[in-house]
């Protein structure tokens, strides 16, 4: 099983390697973002802290989302190209398909949090985080990479085509623009504050703010996990559910 979710994480790579769309929209486009609000709008937010240091947490948010459409693309493609029904007739697992997906989103996530983070630094980014709490911070992106990738896997099942599939992974990259990523929730206006302060993102975002300045908010964590196990259960069943019936 291991073994063939690492030929499957090999495969996945040099597919990314060859598609440098994939590689602008997951590591490249994250950081044009952060250009865009912090070195150009960042003076026009009043957040009550250097606006890279509260604008940094939810970028790094948006890096695991950006590159969510191309995972959900590839598997779809998988599906509806004939590749599933080759490794049908293989001494292949059918799951390592899936896990080899998931890992290469997480570490081209990974990858992409890297190069925003040391950009972030560049800007003036200077947190006040503890070595523990940068351990919680990858811990919560991991978390939060597993649970987005599986939940595009099974979107990207989902779809009747690739085309589609690109699709559907859209309201996932446009959530965090509805978050406490860019502005404080208190910030917006009826009904979007009462949306941003409810929606999944928040407290990740939250609580990767609070760790990144030293201060850990339990409430916002326990929501994080939860939110993180619960997309990520939700999306692994329904992942495994959608491949046993179309494959």
């Amino acid at each position: 099983m291991m073994s063939h979710s690492m030929v499957m994480l090999r495969r996945n790579f040099k597919h990314i390697a060859r598609n440098p769309m994939t590689v602008f929209n997951a590591v490249l486009m994250p950081i044009v973002v952060m250009l865009m609000f912090v070195y150009m709008l960042g003076d026009a937010f009043s957040v009550g802290v250097d606006y890279v240091d509260y604008a940094t947490p939810g970028l790094m948010l948006l890096a695991v989302c950006y590159g969510l459409g191309s995972v959900a693309t590839s598997v779809n493609s998988d599906m509806t190209k004939g590749i599933i029904n080759r490794f049908k007739v293989m001494d292949v697992s059918r799951s390592a398909v899936l896990t080899g997906h998931v890992i290469a989103s997480l570490l081209t996530n990974l990858l992409a949090i890297a190069a925003l983070t040391g950009v972030a630094f560049l800007l003036g980014f200077s947190p006040s985080a503890s070595f523990l709490d940068w351990l919680g911070v990858v811990g919560i992106v991991v978390l939060l990479g597993f649970a987005a990738g599986w939940l595009t896997v099974a979107l990207g099942l989902a779809a009747k085509s690739p085309e589609t599939a690109g699709l559907a992974s859209v309201p996932l990259v446009m959530l965090p623009f509805f978050s406490s990523a860019i502005v404080p929730a208190e910030k917006m206006g009826q009904g979007l504050r009462q949306f941003a302060e409810y929606q999944p993102f928040t407290p990740i975002i939250e609580t990767l703010r609070g760790l990144l300045a030293g201060a850990p908010d339990t409430s916002d964590l326990i929501a994080a996990l939860a939110w993180c196990v619960g997309i990520g259960l939700v999306g692994y069943l329904w992942a495994r559910s959608t491949f046993s019936k179309r494959a």
